[in-house]
Formats: structure tokens, C-alpha cells, sequence
């Protein structure tokens, strides 16, 4: 699998049920979302805006896509999680499946991030990515076309401790209703 196929494969909307375990706060959460991953074109302005943002020529990216999500926790019964990030891939034209990721806005940090990934043998998608406090793992992998599995894993910025750890089974909603 390649990053085109990856994306190729991710589009679509999803039921999400994650679970977390936040250790700072020794508290666990569950959260459910409707998640929907769509394709954005190359010449898409929210694309050109970011790469412009790095200094990366947009015709270098590869499967541009925006994920907008809709959610609720049991953490906290009053707050909708809602949100929408634009996300481009920019394979390393040297390394088969390997390359960075721009996001307008991050996983671990709501600000702009740059992460790296690589797609290992098996199919699974891994994105390392550094910000300012915090350092993020995160794993996608498919069990079919229609089951994804996510795991994350949020660090401090040193690497040395856990902060967070979730799991997520994602289900393409195959209905016209979401």
C-alpha cells in the first residue's frame, strides 16, 4: 500500500468508538464521533495556503484530504468535540512510502504540525510527529475496507512519558445518512 491508496481507501464517513487512557489525570474516556474524511484537489486554496505555509510546492503533494469530526465524551457531558483539519501528504520521492504530513491543525496540539510517516509491509499507516510539548505516535490500519483500527500515543516533548494512550475502532457508515 501507498499513500494514494491509503487515502484512496480512508475517504469516505466513519463511526468512531476510541478509548483513552490519560495518565496525567489517571482518568480513562470514551468517546464516540462521526468522523468524514474527504478528497481535496491539489489546487484547493486550504491546500496551496499550507504548503505555501513550508515552502512546499503544492505539485509535490500527493492525495490532499480535509477530516471534519463531530463528537462526544463521557469526560465531559456538556461539550460536543467538533472540528476540521486539512491534511496533505508529501511522499519522499527517494524513500518508497515514506514522506511528511502538513496539517493546518495537529492531534496532540491544536496548531499547525508537520508530521513524518511511513506505510509499513503490512499496510499500516504510522505518523511520528513533534510539537512544542508534546510528541505523537499515531497508527492506522485496516482490517477490512470497511474497519480501521487507530491507535495514538502522546508523549512529552522528551520522549520519556506517556501522557496518553487511546485505541479506535472506526466503522465506514455504508449509508447515505452518515
Amino acid at each position: 500500500m501507498d499513500i494514494t491508496e491509503f487515502v484512496k481507501q480512508s475517504i469516505g464517513k466513519w463511526r468512531s468508538q476510541r478509548s483513552a487512557h490519560h495518565l496525567i489525570f489517571a482518568h480513562f474516556e470514551a468517546v464516540r464521533s462521526e468522523i468524514e474524511i474527504a478528497p481535496l484537489s491539489l489546487e484547493d486554496s486550504a491546500v496551496v495556503e499550507l504548503c505555501q505555509s513550508y515552502g512546499i510546492d503544492p505539485q509535490t503533494a500527493d492525495s490532499p484530504f480535509r477530516m471534519s469530526w463531530e463528537g462526544e465524551s463521557d469526560w465531559d457531558d456538556n461539550e460536543v468535540m467538533a472540528g476540521s483539519t486539512v491534511l496533505v501528504p508529501i511522499p519522499d520521492r527517494e524513500a518508497k512510502n515514506r514522506g511528511k504530513l502538513l496539517r493546518d491543525r495537529g492531534y496532540a496540539e491544536t496548531i499547525p504540525a508537520v508530521g513524518n510517516y511511513h506505510i509499513t509491509d503490512d499496510g499500516t499507516f504510522v505518523l511520528l510527529t513533534e510539537y512544542d510539548r508534546a510528541a505523537a505516535e499515531e497508527k492506522i490500519w485496516f482490517v477490512n475496507p470497511n474497519l480501521r483500527f487507530r491507535v495514538s500515543t502522546i508523549k512529552t516533548s522528551d520522549g520519556t512519558g506517556v501522557v496518553t494512550a487511546s485505541f479506535a475502532s472506526e466503522i465506514r457508515s455504508l449509508n447515505s445518512e452518515g
